[in-house]
């Protein structure tokens, strides 16, 4: 398959060592260090169970896809690196959906997800100096910031940052999109480059403009939280697949809606927790950890890779290492040790 590259994704293929350790840093100085995770620092964990779908099995030879199921743990979260920012802030957007599948050799696979179909920029680079003006602006663009400026010249970052301004009404009742695109393999050796998508069961659905007023400031772990008890909250996993027109390894251009997709299965979650503050800090889900038949196909995820094991050992005080962190999966079959970072 021909892939549409972008010039500046190719030329941070080969990217400098200190620029996973510095986006790190650039969220601190962004939303303030507070010894958990450097963004989407507020969320829930929950757990539940992905069934493959047939079309899955024909589209990439992963084994996730030849199961008959497997465990998940996921979690659910806002944006930016607040612990206690509001639910009903608009800042809070976009929201985040992680999951980590659990397979029987008891290797992972995670997806991290986020709830805007697209990302404010195209490289890790150009991230890296959204975040640095942010920090310098106090999160405004105000007149002449540096933040203004970057907006100026960075139109889709600006329609991230301004155009999501609706508020979910659960965290069950929004879709979500991966950021980077990857490459399936089938059984025959032919590659896809697809991006995934969550769409909830329940449909979307937003609160009416002043809705938020009569809400809590934790109202979507405490609206998820009474909804799974009461009955399970189902995703439906897509692979959008790219046309030879699209550029693969260039996140801020989301694919045209017409372009295929295939149903990879359902996501059911069913259960909450553990939610305590030691589970969380232990729980990492790393974007670039795959399975055979699945690989990167755009740069950016490569440095997502070598980001997140930085912010785990920030954020975790008894020095674990990152691929010694331990999962409490509870009833999904005892504790799993998370895969090296450099998977």
């Amino acid at each position: 398959m021909v892939a549409t590259r972008n010039s500046a994704a190719v030329a941070e293929e080969e990217f400098p060592e200190r620029l996973p350790a510095q986006l790190v840093q650039d969220f601190h100085a962004a939303f303030g260090e507070h010894h958990a995770r450097a963004v989407h620092t507020k969320g829930l964990i929950l757990q539940g169970t992905y069934t493959p779908s047939v079309e899955a099995r024909d589209l990439c030879r992963a084994e996730l896809f030849s199961q008959s199921s497997v465990p998940v743990v996921v979690r659910f979260s806002d944006f930016t690196g607040l612990p206690n920012i509001p639910d009903t802030e608009v800042k809070a957007n976009p929201r985040g959906f992680a999951i980590k599948f659990l397979m029987p050799d008891g290797s992972n696979m995670d997806i991290v997800n986020h709830s805007f179909n697209g990302f404010p920029v195209s490289t890790s680079s150009d991230f890296s100096a959204l975040l640095q003006a942010i920090a310098s602006s106090g999160g405004e663009p105000t007149t002449g910031s540096e933040l203004e400026t970057f907006l100026g010249s960075h139109p889709r970052a600006k329609t991230f940052l301004t155009t999501q301004t609706r508020l979910p009404q659960s965290w069950a009742t929004t879709s979500f999109y991966s950021v980077n695109a990857v490459q399936f393999t089938d059984a025959r050796d032919r590659n896809r480059f697809v991006r995934y998508q969550f769409i909830p069961e329940s449909g979307e659905h937003s609160l009416a403009p002043g809705e938020e007023a009569a809400k809590s400031a934790d109202y979507l772990s405490e609206e998820l939280a009474a909804r799974v008890a009461a009955n399970p909250v189902r995703f439906t996993w897509y692979a959008q697949i790219a046309d030879d027109s699209d550029v693969i390894d260039d996140p801020a251009v989301p694919w045209p809606d017409d372009r295929q997709r295939v149903p990879l299965g359902n996501i059911v979650i069913d259960r909450v927790g553990p939610n305590s503050t030691r589970a969380d800090q232990s729980l990492a889900f790393n974007a670039g950890t795959l399975l055979p038949g699945i690989e990167i196909a755009d740069p950016m995820l490569t440095i997502r890779n070598a980001s997140y094991p930085n912010s785990f050992q920030e954020r975790n005080s008894s020095g674990v290492r990152a691929e010694h962190a331990y999962v409490d999966v509870g009833g999904c079959g005892g504790s799993r040790s998370s895969p090296p970072p450099s998977r």
